[in-house]
């Protein structure tokens, strides 16, 4: 596999051969002038009312946080971001940064061009199932969530059901020929679980791909020290993190889960994300500005739970915690990004 560094004008990505963990790129380069126009996803939107599974009437009772909306207790009372409007806005937006990220690709894994049964494990609003199922119409696509919160149009061969990926998975042996994990950081407590689960349902000779995002902020030229608060979310995340039990910060358990899983011919894959378009790779910069909408979209989603109500710091603190938050993305002076790993690997025939 080719090593593309950031920077070029290929996808920013760093390639491990042996499927160790392999060291982010060091060429993030900022551009002369940041481009500071914002761009938004036509596509946004979901329908929370819908699901081809089979509901009771728990499952939609979700919790109320603040006029906050967060999985049914049925599930789990430790997964830290809501299941609402917003943030499925952020989702999609997270989906679409990716998408580029990647050049322009869903996935990374080499799977064949007649795949059959694929499984998005942590659907979330649905949106990559629903790509994958249009660019694959050949494919039944499985989109599994905690909660009915998938669109109600989607593709014939694609459709939702409730399932909670800690859980023994109810799939045979070797049913899906492909399995996509992406963005589980914060809701898993035993990676290696995870792995070997999607192992055992992996088809022979099929493959599984672990997409997920180490979000310490951090910058190359030191410019990220200007605000101390992007310390103050690392902390955040961190003891959060300890304190649920479900790491934020585990893109080093992803090869080690792998091997232990049982996978061969493992990659490994990192990135650095810019946070605004500061980069000088116009690629990057366009991921940047995504990315900082994202975070600007719902903030408060991605930190409310863990803030007041898992770690109980000062409540008084955090409106003024949210405030240098924007501000810090706003900042054209601070250089800040942070690291996917994406590593995948393949089932022995």
């Amino acid at each position: 596999m080719t090593d593309q560094r950031v920077g070029s004008k290929s996808p920013a990505q760093a390639t491990s051969p042996d499927g160790g963990a392999g060291s982010p790129p060091n060429d993030l380069i900022p551009g002369e002038n940041e481009d500071v126009r914002d761009d938004g996803d036509s596509s946004l939107g979901t329908d929370a009312e819908s699901s081809t599974a089979s509901m009771s009437a728990s499952i939609l009772e979700y919790r109320q946080i603040q006029g906050r909306t967060f999985h049914s207790d049925r599930f789990t009372v430790d997964y830290a971001f809501p299941n609402d409007q917003k943030q499925l806005e952020s989702v999609d937006i997270t989906h679409h940064y990716l998408t580029l990220l990647f050049g322009n690709r869903l996935f990374l894994a080499p799977i064949a061009d007649d795949v059959q049964q694929v499984l998005d494990a942590g659907t979330g609003s649905g949106i990559w199932a629903i790509d994958f199922a249009d660019q694959y119409p050949g494919a039944e696509v499985i989109g599994t969530d905690l909660s009915p919160c998938q669109p109600k149009w989607v593709p014939p061969n694609v459709r939702f059901e409730i399932d909670d990926v800690t859980e023994s998975w109810t799939w045979d042996d070797g049913k899906f020929d492909f399995i996509h994990l992406r963005y589980l950081f914060g809701a898993i407590k035993d990676w290696t679980a995870l792995y070997k689960e999607a192992f055992r349902c992996c088809a022979p000779g099929g493959w599984v791909e672990s997409a997920e995002a180490n979000i310490q902020f951090r910058s190359d030229d030191g410019t990220a020290d200007l605000a101390p608060v992007l310390d103050l979310c690392t902390r955040l995340y961190d003891e959060g993190g300890q304190a649920i039990g479900r790491p934020f910060f585990m893109d080093h358990l992803q090869p080690k889960g792998f091997k232990e899983a049982g996978f061969t011919d493992i990659k490994t894959m990192d990135y650095k994300v810019p946070i605004g378009g500061w980069a000088k790779d116009p690629n990057l910069a366009e991921v940047g500005r995504f990315v900082r909408l994202t975070l600007e979209n719902d903030i408060e989603g991605y930190t409310l739970a863990l803030w007041n109500h898992v770690l109980g710091w000062p409540k008084d603190e955090y409106q003024i915690f949210l405030m240098d938050i924007r501000k810090a993305l706003r900042n054209r002076e601070i250089h800040s990004y942070f690291t996917v790993r994406v590593v995948y690997g393949r089932k022995p025939e």
